[in-house]
C-alpha cells in the first residue's frame, strides 16, 4: 500500500484533498496531513510517503524551499507542487527541485488524477490495473460522468468539492465568477436537474453517511465537519434525505 501526505496551512484544503480523489482505489492505505513545513519535514523523515503533495506558500514558509531540504537527505518521495498562484517564478522554482507535477487551485481532480496514475505507473512500478474508471469519473450525487458536464458546472462542483466544509453559497460561487446568481443557478439547475442548495446538501449527507458508518466520530463533529454550525439544522436535513437519524444509520438507534 502506498503512503501519502498533504501539506496545506488550510484545514479545509486538507480536507477537501483527502477527499478529492478515491484515494484507496489507486493504493493509498495510508494518508498524513501537516500545516507546517516543519512538522511536514518531520513526518516525511518518519513516514517515508511515496508522494507528497505540499502547498506553495505555508504560512510564511515556501513549499518548495522544504522540499529542497527534503532532497538533501534522498528520500525517494515524488512531490507535487499546489498554488494558488501562477507565477512562473514559482512554477520554476518547483521545477528545479524536481517536483512531478505543479497544479493551480482549486486543484482539478482529473489533473490530479493523471499526475498520481503518471507517478504510479512510472516512479512507484506499479499499475492502474483494472480499476474502475468510470466510477472514478463519475459525481456521485448525479451519477453521471463529469466529461458530460460543461466546463462551468465542473468548476461549480470542484469548488463544492474542496469547499464543502465552508460557508459556500451560489451567491458566493457567482461573485467569483463575475456572473448573475439567479443566471448561474437556472445554468446549474438546467445541466444537474438539482438546485445548487439541493446539490450542496446532497454531498455533504454523502460525506456525513460515509463517515457515520466508518468513524466513531462524535455526530456534533461530523455535522460540523461537513459544514452544518447548526446541529439542529444537520439532523433536519439527514433525517429528510435518508429517512432516519444518524444514530440509526450508525446501527446504535
Amino acid at each position: 500500500m502506498y503512503k501519502l501526505m498533504i501539506v496545506d496551512d488550510e484545514p479545509q484544503i486538507l480536507e477537501g484533498m483527502k477527499r478529492i480523489l478515491d484515494w484507496k482505489q489507486y493504493g493509498f492505505g495510508r494518508i498524513e496531513t501537516c500545516e507546517s513545513t516543519g512538522e511536514a519535514m518531520s513526518k516525511v523523515v518518519d513516514l517515508l510517503p511515496d508522494v507528497a503533495i505540499f502547498d506553495v506558500c505555508i504560512g510564511k514558509e515556501l513549499g518548495y524551499e522544504a522540499i529542497q531540504r527534503l532532497n538533501e537527505f534522498q528520500i525517494p518521495t515524488k512531490y507535487i507542487i499546489m498554488s494558488g498562484y501562477s507565477e512562473f517564478k514559482y512554477a520554476q522554482e518547483a521545477i528545479r527541485c524536481g517536483v512531478k507535477d505543479y497544479l493551480l487551485k482549486p486543484v482539478e481532480r482529473t489533473k490530479l488524477q493523471q499526475v498520481i496514475e503518471k507517478i504510479i505507473v512510472e516512479d512507484l512500478g506499479g499499475s492502474i490495473g483494472n480499476r474502475n474508471g468510470e466510477s472514478l469519473n463519475q459525481d456521485p450525487v448525479l451519477g453521471v460522468s463529469y466529461d458530460s458536464l460543461s466546463k462551468l458546472v465542473n468548476r461549480i462542483l470542484l469548488m463544492i468539492r474542496t469547499e464543502y466544509a465552508q460557508n459556500i453559497t451560489l451567491k458566493s460561487v457567482a461573485e467569483r465568477f463575475q456572473m448573475n446568481s439567479t443566471y448561474l443557478g437556472q445554468l446549474f439547475l438546467r445541466e444537474t436537474a438539482m438546485k445548487f442548495s439541493e446539490y450542496l446538501m446532497a454531498y455533504r449527507m454523502l460525506l456525513a453517511q460515509e463517515r457515520i458508518q466508518s468513524t466513531d466520530e462524535k455526530i456534533s463533529y461530523i455535522a460540523f465537519s461537513v459544514g452544518y454550525n447548526n446541529l439542529n439544522y444537520f439532523y433536519t436535513h439527514f433525517h429528510s434525505f435518508f429517512g432516519k437519524s444518524p444514530s440509526e444509520l450508525r446501527g446504535k438507534g
